[in-house]
């Protein structure tokens, strides 16, 4: 098992992706780019250094990365505090964040093997069996590694523990097919379904992660379906009703449970880190009318006869 992946970080206990207590799995790498995302150390597949200027003690008093540093000049100060790395040029070479003392810079991604990580796996053996939990694997998109996600799968199973998968779908079809051996419940989301406002706000069309849905709807395997919920976007009634014909009409009845995530302002400080620009900052909105808004979309779900939920655990929102 010499297969390795970018992972990003590896949750032990988790309880809102599967069934049961879990181990989670998050793969780096993702080709959305999704503005209410609150991961974006998960954008990139490659390893990357994040600046929390914030945690700098100054190069008065310290001035460790610049002493490791190969070319100090792609580190940007202000007022002797580490405030950003030059990007082109920084080539990952972590020295600085073995050095820093003050964990101002971190390392987003390591590469690890289907080994290692069966390791840490087996460690919560106990907790899957009593619980009904397993692994599940996310990201990012972790169908871009799907290699190792078959790989880690397939050892998993051989050693009977539950399998999850987290996907935006936005894949080629041939590698969720190379996974679904090993995979006992999917995991995606509906984000929105006009295909020009999902480009606007994703970055990418859905027409590829629509058909997948489809084409995993005529497989007997069990499907979570999630839906973002984020205000002004896509909480209107044309989006909510559209996401309703389409997992009516064309999911074949194989969706499990409909859930809704609100939408929370997370993630602006990892985004400062990386020097991108936080999209949702300006967003302006009343948090009590939005939360019943969200309520109100669960309640019609469930009118169309769609069981839905408010959250990962939370039952099913009864209709009025």
């Amino acid at each position: 098992m010499s297969n390795k992946a970018i992972v990003l970080n590896i949750q032990r206990f988790t309880l809102h992706d599967g069934p049961g207590i879990r181990t989670e799995i998050f793969l780096k790498g993702c080709p959305l780019r999704c503005d209410w995302c609150g991961n974006p150390e998960s954008f990139k597949r490659d390893v990357e250094v994040g600046v929390y200027h914030n945690k700098c003690i100054s190069t008065e008093h310290c001035g460790s990365c610049s002493d490791v540093c190969p070319d100090n000049k792609m580190l940007i100060y202000l007022d002797s505090m580490l405030q950003q790395i030059d990007r082109h040029q920084c080539t990952s070479c972590l020295n600085c964040v073995e050095e820093c003392p003050s964990e101002a810079i971190k390392q987003w991604g390591e590469y690890m093997s289907v080994d290692e990580c069966m390791t840490l796996i087996r460690k919560d053996r106990g907790f899957y069996d009593r619980s009904g939990g397993g692994v599940t694997v996310s990201g990012g998109e972790p169908l871009l590694q799907s290699d190792f996600v078959y790989e880690l799968f397939k050892a998993c199973k051989q050693e009977g523990i539950h399998t999850c998968l987290e996907s935006s779908f936005y894949v080629n079809w041939n590698r969720i097919e190379k996974v679904l051996p090993y995979t006992d419940l999917f995991i995606s989301d509906l984000k929105l379904m006009d295909s020009a406002t999902h480009r606007q706000y994703t970055g990418v069309d859905n027409r590829k992660i629509l058909n997948n849905l489809k084409a995993l709807s005529k497989l007997d395997i069990p499907l979570i379906l999630r839906i973002p919920v984020i205000p002004c976007i896509n909480d209107d009634d044309a989006n909510i009703a559209a996401s309703a014909d389409f997992i009516e009409h064309e999911l074949n009845g194989q969706v499990e449970v409909l859930q809704l995530l609100s939408f929370m302002r997370l993630g602006e400080e990892k985004y400062q880190s990386l020097g991108l620009p936080y999209k949702m900052k300006s967003l302006q909105f009343d948090r009590h009318e939005f939360q019943t808004r969200v309520r109100d979309i669960a309640s019609y779900f469930n009118q169309r006869g769609i069981r839905c939920s408010v959250g990962t655990k939370e039952q099913a929102v009864e209709t009025v």
